[in-house]
Protein backbone atom coordinates (compact mmCIF):
# COMPACT_ATOMS: atom_id res chain seq x y z
CA UNK A 1 0.00 0.00 0.00
CA UNK A 2 1.29 3.31 -0.71
CA UNK A 3 -0.03 6.88 -0.96
CA UNK A 4 1.05 9.86 -3.72
CA UNK A 5 0.57 13.33 -3.88
CA UNK A 6 0.39 15.43 -6.87
CA UNK A 7 -0.05 19.52 -7.31
CA UNK A 8 -0.83 20.34 -10.58
CA UNK A 9 -0.96 24.00 -11.35
CA UNK A 10 -3.35 25.72 -14.14
CA UNK A 11 -3.33 29.24 -15.60
CA UNK A 12 -6.84 30.32 -16.58
CA UNK A 13 -7.39 33.10 -18.89
CA UNK A 14 -11.04 33.79 -17.81
CA UNK A 15 -14.31 31.78 -17.88
CA UNK A 16 -13.71 28.27 -19.35
CA UNK A 17 -13.30 24.51 -18.69
CA UNK A 18 -9.71 23.66 -18.98
CA UNK A 19 -8.66 19.84 -19.82
CA UNK A 20 -6.03 18.31 -17.66
CA UNK A 21 -6.91 14.65 -18.13
CA UNK A 22 -3.82 14.08 -20.06
CA UNK A 23 -1.63 15.49 -17.01
CA UNK A 24 -3.13 13.10 -14.23
CA UNK A 25 -3.17 10.32 -16.81
CA UNK A 26 0.42 10.48 -17.42
CA UNK A 27 1.16 11.21 -13.63
CA UNK A 28 -0.46 7.62 -13.12
CA UNK A 29 1.70 6.32 -15.75
CA UNK A 30 5.01 7.71 -14.18
CA UNK A 31 4.56 6.06 -11.25
CA UNK A 32 2.87 3.08 -12.25
CA UNK A 33 0.10 3.30 -10.11
CA UNK A 34 -1.81 -0.66 -10.33
CA UNK A 35 -5.03 -0.82 -8.46
CA UNK A 36 -5.92 2.22 -5.96
CA UNK A 37 -8.73 5.35 -5.44
CA UNK A 38 -7.73 8.54 -6.77
CA UNK A 39 -8.86 11.83 -5.06
CA UNK A 40 -8.99 15.27 -7.18
CA UNK A 41 -9.53 18.50 -5.14
CA UNK A 42 -9.20 21.80 -5.72
CA UNK A 43 -8.12 24.77 -3.44
CA UNK A 44 -10.49 27.12 -4.43
CA UNK A 45 -13.90 28.53 -4.14
CA UNK A 46 -14.88 30.31 -7.28
CA UNK A 47 -13.27 27.11 -9.72
CA UNK A 48 -14.49 23.71 -9.47
CA UNK A 49 -13.60 19.94 -11.21
CA UNK A 50 -16.09 18.06 -13.31
CA UNK A 51 -16.37 15.16 -15.72
CA UNK A 52 -17.29 15.66 -18.83
CA UNK A 53 -17.19 14.81 -22.03
CA UNK A 54 -14.56 15.27 -23.87
CA UNK A 55 -15.10 14.80 -27.67
CA UNK A 56 -17.72 17.55 -28.61
CA UNK A 57 -16.36 21.12 -27.60
CA UNK A 58 -19.80 21.86 -27.88
CA UNK A 59 -20.69 20.26 -24.85
CA UNK A 60 -18.15 22.60 -23.20
CA UNK A 61 -19.84 25.85 -24.24
CA UNK A 62 -23.56 24.47 -23.88
CA UNK A 63 -22.24 24.19 -20.13
CA UNK A 64 -20.36 27.16 -19.68
CA UNK A 65 -23.38 29.15 -21.42
CA UNK A 66 -25.61 27.23 -19.25
CA UNK A 67 -24.27 28.29 -15.99
CA UNK A 68 -24.18 31.60 -16.92
CA UNK A 69 -27.85 31.75 -17.58
CA UNK A 70 -28.33 30.11 -14.37
CA UNK A 71 -26.48 32.27 -12.10
CA UNK A 72 -26.07 35.49 -13.64
CA UNK A 73 -23.92 38.38 -12.72
CA UNK A 74 -25.61 41.36 -11.91
CA UNK A 75 -24.73 42.47 -8.35
CA UNK A 76 -28.21 43.33 -7.29
CA UNK A 77 -29.09 39.47 -7.00
CA UNK A 78 -25.87 39.78 -4.08
CA UNK A 79 -24.95 41.25 -0.85
CA UNK A 80 -21.59 39.52 -1.47
CA UNK A 81 -19.94 41.35 -4.40
CA UNK A 82 -16.47 42.28 -2.85
CA UNK A 83 -14.49 41.47 -5.94
CA UNK A 84 -16.94 42.73 -9.05
CA UNK A 85 -19.73 40.79 -10.66
CA UNK A 86 -18.29 37.49 -10.91
CA UNK A 87 -17.45 36.97 -7.44
CA UNK A 88 -21.02 35.71 -5.99
CA UNK A 89 -21.71 33.80 -9.26
CA UNK A 90 -18.25 32.46 -8.87
CA UNK A 91 -18.98 30.91 -5.63
CA UNK A 92 -22.77 29.50 -6.51
CA UNK A 93 -21.45 27.88 -9.27
CA UNK A 94 -18.47 26.18 -7.20
CA UNK A 95 -21.18 25.27 -4.90
CA UNK A 96 -23.21 23.48 -8.45
CA UNK A 97 -19.98 21.27 -8.71
CA UNK A 98 -17.57 19.39 -7.24
CA UNK A 99 -14.67 20.60 -5.66
CA UNK A 100 -13.43 17.26 -5.06
CA UNK A 101 -13.97 13.86 -7.32
CA UNK A 102 -12.97 10.69 -6.16
CA UNK A 103 -12.04 8.02 -9.17
CA UNK A 104 -11.02 4.26 -9.27
CA UNK A 105 -7.18 2.62 -10.47
CA UNK A 106 -7.66 -0.61 -11.91
CA UNK A 107 -4.68 -2.06 -13.36
CA UNK A 108 -3.02 0.31 -13.96
CA UNK A 109 -6.11 2.41 -15.93
CA UNK A 110 -7.93 5.87 -14.69
CA UNK A 111 -11.81 4.25 -15.03
CA UNK A 112 -13.23 6.97 -16.74
CA UNK A 113 -15.67 6.45 -19.83
CA UNK A 114 -14.37 6.32 -23.38
CA UNK A 115 -15.74 10.10 -23.95
CA UNK A 116 -14.94 11.68 -20.15
CA UNK A 117 -12.21 13.90 -19.22
CA UNK A 118 -11.21 15.74 -16.03
CA UNK A 119 -11.75 19.81 -16.55
CA UNK A 120 -11.39 22.49 -13.94
CA UNK A 121 -14.05 24.58 -14.33
CA UNK A 122 -12.98 28.39 -13.81
CA UNK A 123 -15.63 30.50 -12.62
CA UNK A 124 -14.13 34.36 -12.82
CA UNK A 125 -12.96 36.12 -15.35
CA UNK A 126 -10.04 37.02 -14.78
CA UNK A 127 -6.92 35.32 -14.81
CA UNK A 128 -5.55 33.43 -11.73
CA UNK A 129 -3.80 30.90 -11.28
CA UNK A 130 -5.42 27.38 -9.81
CA UNK A 131 -3.58 24.64 -7.85
CA UNK A 132 -5.42 20.63 -7.79
CA UNK A 133 -4.22 18.33 -5.74
CA UNK A 134 -3.76 14.57 -6.62
CA UNK A 135 -3.63 11.84 -3.71
CA UNK A 136 -3.32 8.45 -4.70
CA UNK A 137 -3.85 5.26 -2.38
CA UNK A 138 -3.37 2.34 -3.21
CA UNK A 139 -0.64 -0.57 -5.07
Amino acid sequence: MKQEFYYLSINTKGQKLYEFTENTLSWIKKNNFKNGILNISIQHTSASLIVQENADPDVLTDLQNYFDKLVPMENKLYIHTTEGKDDMPAHIKSALTNNQISLSIKDGILLLGTWQGLYLFEHRIDNHLRKIIHHFIGE
